[in-house]
Formats: C-alpha cells, sequence, structure tokens
C-alpha cells in the first residue's frame, strides 16, 4: 500500500544545496560568509511533509547534508517563551527542551553547533538566565541579544554601537550560517541583522538571505499549499499576498506573505546602513526557495493542501474549546477554507466518525492509504480511538472484522486494574493499552503479530473523533504519524477536563 506522492524529494536536495552555495558565493564572495535566515523548521517540518507529499520532515536538513562542511548552525531562543513556557505542539515539549534536542540532533548528524543566541533579553527573566547558566554548564556558547527600543523603525539606534552594537557577538567560523529556531517569533531575523553588523564592523563580506518554505512564492496567491500556511497561521493573522516590489521591479507576480512584504522597505534600508548597498529589489528576491520547482504532482499537493486547511481549523476549535478562549482562530480559519471553496465535511473521515457516534457515545474514522475508511464505536471494553486502531490493523492484516485480536477475558483484568488500583474511572482501554495488550498477545497469537506489523501502514492517515483526544491517545497518534482532528466536545460535560 503505497502513499500517493506528489514533491520530488531527490530534486528538491539536490537543486535547494545548489542554489543556497550559489546565494552564498554571490553574496559573499570568496572569503565572505552568508547568513541564511531559516524559516519553518529546519529538522522536522511536519507541516511541510503533510501538504507537499513526498517531503519528509527531515528534508531540509538532509539537504544541507550536501554542503555540511560549509555549514554552521546558529539557533536562536526569545527570552520571552522562556518566560511563557512556550510549548511546541507538535511534539508536546517545551521551546527550551527543544533547543537542546535541536543540539543534539544536529550534532548526531555532523553538523557544527557550538552557540545559542537568546534574543530580546531583559534582566528581570530570571528563568532565561538559568536557561543561558543551564547551557554554558553543558558547554554551549552563549550570546545575549537585548531589546532595542524603537526595533525595527528607528534605524539610527538599531545600526549603532547602542543597537546592534550592544548584542554579543556569536563568533561563527563557516562560510554560510544557518540561523533556526523552535518556532516563530524567535528572533532570527534580528540575529542575522546582528551578526552582519558586527561582521561588518570586522571587516568581513556578508551577506543575507532567507529560506522561508510557505508561502511558496511561484504558486499561484489562492493554491491550497499557500492557502494551508495562512490557516497554519491563524494564531499570527498572517496572509498571503502578491509581492508589490517585485512586480514594480520585474513585472512579475509573485506570493509573499504580508509581515515580509510590511517588514522589506525598513529591512532594505538597514540592509543598506549595514552594507551600503541593498541586493535585494523585493522580499521574493531574498528567498531561496526551491521548493514550488520540485511539485511532481499538483493534484495531489492540491488535495493534501485542502485537508490540512480542514485540520487546521479543528485544531483551532479544538483549542478554543479546551482553552476556553474566543472564536477569533477558528473563524480565520473558516475565512481560509471560503478561500478554498471547502468545508470541514470535505475531510473523508468526519461524516464517518460521526455515522457511529451516539449522543454520549463517541466515533471515530481513519482512512487508509487505498481510500478504504474503518470506524470504531465506543463500547464497555474499548474507546473509540481504541476500536477504530485494532479495526484497521486487522484490516491490512487480512483478519476478519468479527475476530478477536484481544479476548473480553483478556481486556478485564486491565479494566480492573485501572479502576481498582489505579484510580480511573473509565475503565475503557485507550490506544496505548490496546497495543501494550496486543504486543503481550503476539507472542502466542500469530494473527494479533500481523496486525502490528502493519502499524507502519498508518503513517500518513488521516482520522477523525467526534471526542476531544485525551492527551494519551493524541500522543500515540502523533507516534504513529496518524493525522487526527477531533470535534470540539468533550465526552463528559464538566468545568474541569482531564485530558
Amino acid at each position: 500500500m503505497v502513499k500517493a506522492i506528489g514533491f520530488d524529494r531527490e530534486r528538491y536536495i539536490a537543486l535547494q544545496s545548489q542554489h543556497i552555495r550559489e546565494r552564498r558565493e554571490q553574496l559573499g564572495g570568496n572569503g565572505g560568509r552568508l547568513y541564511l535566515e531559516m524559516g519553518g523548521k529546519l529538522f522536522d517540518d511536519f507541516h511541510a511533509s503533510r501538504v507537499l507529499p513526498g517531503f519528509t520532515p527531515d528534508n531540509k536538513i538532509a539537504m544541507l547534508d550536501r554542503i555540511r562542511d560549509e555549514v554552521e548552525i546558529l539557533i536562536c531562543m526569545n527570552a520571552k517563551d522562556l518566560q511563557r513556557q512556550k510549548v511546541r505542539a507538535d511534539l508536546g515539549i517545551t521551546y527550551e527542551e527543544d533547543v537542546l534536542r535541536l543540539i543534539d540532533v544536529f550534532r548526531e548528524r555532523g553538523f557544527l553547533v557550538e552557540h545559542v543566541v537568546i534574543t530580546q533579553l531583559e534582566d528581570e527573566n530570571s528563568l532565561a538566565v538559568a536557561f543561558i547558566e543551564r547551557l554554558e554548564r553543558l558547554g554551549v556558547k552563549v550570546s545575549r541579544h537585548r531589546v532595542i527600543a524603537g526595533y525595527p523603525t528607528n534605524i539610527d539606534l538599531i545600526v549603532s554601537p547602542e543597537g546592534l552594537g550592544r548584542n554579543e557577538y556569536a563568533e561563527t567560523t563557516r562560510d554560510l550560517v544557518v540561523v533556526t529556531a523552535p518556532g516563530p517569533g524567535s528572533g532570527k531575523l534580528a540575529t542575522c541583522l546582528s551578526q552582519v553588523y558586527h561582521e561588518h564592523n570586522r571587516g568581513i563580506a556578508t551577506g543575507y538571505a532567507k529560506f522561508e518554505t510557505f508561502p511558496i512564492w511561484n504558486l499561484p496567491l489562492e493554491h491550497p499549499v499557500n492557502l494551508a500556511y495562512e490557516a497554519a497561521t491563524v494564531d499570527l493573522n498572517d496572509a498571503n499576498v502578491i509581492d508589490p516590489f517585485h512586480l514594480q521591479a520585474y513585472g512579475e507576480q509573485t506570493v509573499n506573505y504580508n509581515r515580509d512584504v510590511e517588514a522589506f522597505p525598513l529591512l532594505k534600508a538597514l540592509l543598506e546602513r549595514l552594507l551600503g548597498h541593498s541586493p535585494y529589489k523585493s522580499p521574493t528576491d531574498m528567498g531561496v526557495n526551491m521548493v514550488g520547482l520540485c511539485i511532481s504532482d499538483d493534484d495531489v499537493c492540491r488535495g493534501a493542501g485542502r485537508q490540512e486547511i480542514i485540520r487546521r481549523y479543528f485544531q483551532a476549535r479544538v483549542h478554543e474549546a479546551i482553552s476556553g478562549s474566543s472564536t477569533e482562530q477558528s473563524e480565520r480559519a473558516a475565512v481560509v477554507m471560503a478561500k478554498a471553496g471547502i468545508s470541514e465535511t470535505d475531510r473523508p473521515v468526519v461524516l464517518p466518525a460521526r455515522s457511529v457516534a451516539s449522543e454520549d457515545l463517541p466515533g471515530s474514522a481513519i482512512e487508509l492509504h487505498d481510500g478504504t475508511i474503518i470506524t470504531g464505536r465506543t463500547s464497555d471494553l474499548l474507546g473509540c480511538s481504541s476500536a477504530m486502531l485494532l479495526n484497521a490493523l486487522k484490516h491490512l492484516a487480512g483478519i476478519d472484522d468479527a475476530q478477536h485480536l484481544l479476548s473480553p477475558g483478556s481486556i478485564a483484568p486491565i479494566q480492573r486494574l485501572k479502576t481498582e488500583h489505579l484510580g480511573s474511572s473509565n475503565p475503557r482501554l485507550h490506544t496505548d493499552e490496546v497495543l501494550i495488550a496486543l504486543s503481550v498477545s503476539a507472542e502466542t497469537n500469530a494473527e494479533a503479530q500481523l496486525a502490528l506489523d502493519q502499524l507502519k501502514n498508518l503513517q500518513g492517515c488521516n482520522a477523525h473523533t467526534t471526542t476531544i483526544l485525551g492527551t494519551v491517545d493524541e500522543g500515540i497518534f502523533r507516534n504513529l504519524g496518524v493525522l487526527v482532528t477531533s470535534d470540539p466536545k468533550f465526552q463528559r460535560k464538566r468545568l474541569y477536563q482531564k485530558r
């Protein structure tokens, strides 16, 4: 069973690495240096892998592998994100822990990573100070970047010893410095500008470029893949726009996003002040993104983009239900759905999941890669997610649907353990408990082993539940690579919801 592919991974790796090398040579020249601001996730870009089937989460780092000996990686972390303990939703870990994880991942792949830059640092941020001390104890060099009054509009102050000059310089040693971060708003651009300022004062020829995967500049403005980026950033209120500077300079329509377009006049002025000239006439000029040239099946990517838009809509509604916040984000996501001409029921698993649910008992559905939709009902023994998981594995393994992979007798002791000793009010088995029980059964049951062998074929499948998932089921599906959405409803109506 093969997932539909719409993106040429190998072409991308070859084209992108070569283009970045050419940009460094163009801007830095011999002995020069290029600071490349890397938008999005460098190592695990799950959004790109969802909307561009065939793009693997590590595609960008695999591309940089081609020029690894020329590359140094600089990681940014906003001190304010430390203070609010910001979490990466896709991994369920804080940005602080993700910085350490990224350093390990990059080093394990042979990349040079010596520095972390803590941006927007203020003296009263004790959590930032503690993290800096932790990094330094671990042997990581830390540069402290301060809040600059009037950034980014007060150019005279910014490009001065009292502005960028107050920031500590990271002593980089490679010709290509990739600046990345755990997430948006980490200060990557300001870090690049600060480094360019210090390099310039040291007499080193230095350039700046940006690698932002989305929106894709050479796809139409309302292509579903570009609209999926809007849906992914409803919390930032980003919007795709035609780059007016590129249109004026070259007579060519290209797509960028509002924040880059709005910031470009100031960025251009900053580069002119820093370098004596700006090498760019438009935000599109700054980019080095070759993703749009590597789409091999536009229809597949359009379909994936539409599904991501709906997924983000459900995600926003669930977030609002859990947090009790306003409906602002889901309303923005609904506008993006309208632009794409789709609704929530255009996700094939939504109606089947709802069809097997009752008022009090949730239902679920998963779409396998061959288009087969498998449902799961809530029962006395299993939650709907667990039932769906078992049903899908039986179908993939060719096991008769009426056959029990787990006998009621084997489930009962687990239920008694949960309710009598572990304080659980829900005796039904969660997905993790089902998988553990199935693994134990596989020792003596060949069909259970056949079912377990099919877990890999669930990666990339879409699923839907009519209730908000608990954290355990959510984590299991994330680890299996199943793309789950949920209706914004808790199974039980309570003010306090334990997930």
